[in-house]
């Protein structure tokens, strides 16, 4: 676990599911009780991983392999940790992050067919000690979330980025993945049902949040939100 004042969310699941919709509501919901709240994402999160972001997300990478793609979401993850992350919980902040190691595990590891030794290397490195206290994993047929995906990247600023363009059983055995990492990890993780409304799933996601929170509130947040 983080180890630190602060606590450290995550939040998991396939294309679509709804995470960075939740991050927002629970953010809010825990400024409103005083707390400090950083919401950031990945990849990116920091200056020197938002520049690797768009390396991944377009595609840029990917001629030069899964297992260069690995290196590259870990030397990011690095930089947000060491940057951003670790500094925030030393001071008490709840750190909410849409994806984080999970996703690795998932994207990089089970559907790249990356070897889990060579996975868990990156991991060690890349994370540093600093683990989630939660990971709440959005649970979502597969269908059902690349179709709201797609209708996000409808508008003409946007377009389905790296990931999104995959096949529907790509994305079905990454959901599995995810429910296979809650299994093996059930202390740490929690399945939330993303087919239910968008209140229902904030209400369960603030109880399971929630009993985990700093005793002590540290004021209201002026952390950015790097978007």
């Amino acid at each position: 676990m983080s180890a630190a004042p602060g606590l450290f969310v995550t939040f998991e699941g396939g294309e679509g599911a709804g995470k960075s919709t939740q991050i927002r509501l629970l953010a809010a919901a825990l400024r409103e009780r005083g707390l400090t709240v950083l919401m950031t994402r990945e990849p990116g999160g920091s200056k020197g991983a938002e520049a690797v972001r768009h390396v991944l997300l377009s595609g840029a990478a990917e001629a030069y392999g899964i297992r260069m793609e690995a290196i590259l979401f870990a030397a990011a993850r690095s930089d947000h940790v060491e940057q951003v992350i670790r500094p925030a919980l030393s001071k008490g902040t709840v750190v909410l992050c849409d994806r984080f190691m999970d996703s690795s595990r998932v994207y990089q590891g089970i559907t790249g067919n990356l070897e889990q030794s060579f996975i868990e290397a990156l991991e060690r490195v890349a994370v540093n000690g600093v683990v989630p206290d939660c990971t709440i994993i959005f649970d979502l047929p597969a269908a059902v979330g690349l179709e709201r995906a797609r209708k996000r990247s409808a508008g003409p600023e946007e377009q389905p980025d790296r990931f999104e363009k995959e096949e529907l059983q790509t994305h079905e055995k990454r959901r599995e993945a995810f429910l296979d990492i809650a299994e093996r990890e059930p202390l740490r993780c929690r399945v939330v049902d993303a087919t239910k409304t968008q209140e229902a799933i904030a209400a369960e996601v603030l109880a399971i949040v929630e009993p985990l929170l700093p005793i002590k509130a540290h004021g209201r947040s002026d952390a950015e939100h790097i978007s």
